[in-house]
């Protein structure tokens, strides 16, 4: 193993090409190596565009290839389990898009998947690793807010071509709250641990796909949340946490430019306070804490059994959004 991981991406999916493969030119410790689609045409112009220096037309070939240490898995929601899998079968870590997969069953059978083989696996939820992220929860933590009451948040954004998009079809495991509601649950969970309970009602379109939903959440020590997701709704993201002394209101929680500082705001008593935090490419970030964990044989920050218990939560507010929505 050389000091920088070579990683394959599965398939050409615009997140890739948009954030995680400039940020693996970024990384200081990996490099993207390889690229393969269905369409053997679609990997070359990817390739050509983004940098990577080798392509294979089948997902099988790449994972085949013994020159690559990793595998970046950005496929459809439906397939990720299928495929996270196969690339354990093939002896590669895997760093897996958000959600894990559609179900819980599915994420415990992964990661004991990968488990049996000794190897890593993570969801790739890049917030995480902003240290914007790191001081609220630290500042929750150390009392900011006194004892924590409530949590709201919201991440909405009009996603276009809804007849094409696989977001809005429930053959690829599409809906808001699995594209978008993540985000709000896996913050909440950060801060207030796993929900007790749980409750949602959704908008669906014809083939029972949330469009939009809204979710209640009890948390242990009788900490409330809400969530908002919504595929046709403006551009909006927010993080809201009251407490019995404070309150700190997070503008831009989850997709933070990589150009900009970010601002969050802290009410504590009758002061005010605006505390910024620097530009980060949290997606950078993200790829070198996995791959230091391939170097080095350490595990990834956030645990792969972490990504079974957001699915457990997650898969619930799906099934009662699909259940509760208005006739």
């Amino acid at each position: 193993m050389t000091e920088q991981i070579r990683w394959g991406i599965l398939s050409t999916a615009y997140i890739g090409r948009k954030s995680l493969i400039p940020a693996m030119h970024e990384a200081r410790n990996g490099i993207p190596a390889a690229v393969a689609s269905r369409d053997i045409g679609k990997a070359r112009a990817f390739a050509e565009a983004t940098g990577i220096p080798k392509v294979y037309g089948s997902y099988e070939d790449l994972l085949a290839d013994p020159a690559i240490d990793a595998i970046y898995n950005p496929l459809p929601n439906s397939l990720h389990a299928e495929w996270t899998m196969k690339a354990a079968d093939a002896g590669k870590p895997v760093l897996c898009e958000k959600p894990f997969t559609v179900t819980s069953a599915e994420a415990q059978q992964v990661v004991g998947h990968f488990r049996a083989r000794g190897l890593p696996v993570a969801e790739a939820f890049m917030y995480r690793y902003h240290p914007q992220t790191a001081r609220v929860v630290q500042m929750v933590q150390d009392g900011a807010v006194g004892d924590l009451h409530s949590i709201h948040a919201s991440f909405t954004v009009a996603i276009p071509n809804p007849d094409e998009n696989i977001r809005f079809k429930r053959e690829t495991g599409g809906g808001s709250l699995f594209d978008l509601g993540c985000y709000p649950l896996s913050i909440m969970r950060l801060l207030a641990g796993e929900p007790e309970f749980t409750a949602a009602t959704g908008v669906l379109n014809d083939e029972g796909v949330d469009l939009s939903a809204g979710g209640v959440l009890q948390f242990p020590a009788g900490v409330t949340g809400t969530i908002i997701s919504d595929m046709t709704g403006f551009r909006a993201q927010n993080v809201d946490i009251r407490g019995t002394d404070g309150r700190i209101y997070v503008r831009t929680p989850f997709s933070i430019p990589k150009d900009q500082s970010t601002v969050t705001f802290y009410w504590h008593g009758d002061e005010y306070e605006e505390i910024s935090t620097p530009p980060t490419n949290h997606y950078v970030l993200m790829l070198e804490d996995f791959a230091d964990a391939v170097l080095t044989g350490r595990p990834p920050r956030f645990p792969a059994e972490d990504a079974v218990l957001q699915m457990a939560a997650l898969e619930k507010l799906v099934a009662q959004a699909a259940s509760t929505s208005p006739a």
